[in-house]
């Protein structure tokens, strides 16, 4: 597995407001959702609550891969492509049980594991 490169760990933590995940379906129209219960598993792995997902849970079981876009305090953007693999047991989801917070169902864990990182236009990975 690939890991997020330093400078992207670092943005990570210092990233504001929700983030945009998107997927794709079968006929390659994307779908975009903003997402606050995200947390970075490892350095190879986001993941996103699935507190209320419908067309990107649909994604997600067609195969879809997706990206996470998001902003840092300092207005830098970042973007994260990868595989998603979809947890409703195991120790991902048990992690997301533990920061997604208890007003939310917390359904799985969508997990996008780190191909390609973005600043912009610069590829970084």
């Amino acid at each position: 597995m690939k890991e997020l490169p330093e400078e992207v760990k670092k943005a990570w933590d210092n990233r504001k407001g929700p983030i945009v995940f998107t997927t794709v379906n079968k006929e390659g129209i994307p779908n975009s959702v903003y997402a606050t219960c995200v947390s970075k598993y490892d350095d190879s792995t986001i993941v996103v609550a699935n507190n209320y997902f419908d067309k990107t849970k649909k994604n997600i079981f067609s195969g879809s891969k997706g990206s996470i876009l998001f902003i840092t305090e300092d207005d830098k953007s970042y973007q994260i492509k990868g595989n998603i693999d979809y947890h409703t047991e195991g120790k991902i989801f048990e992690d997301m049980k533990k920061w997604n917070p208890e007003k939310h169902p917390g359904h799985a864990a969508a997990a996008l594991e780190v191909e390609e990182v973005y600043s912009g236009s610069k590829k970084l990975l």
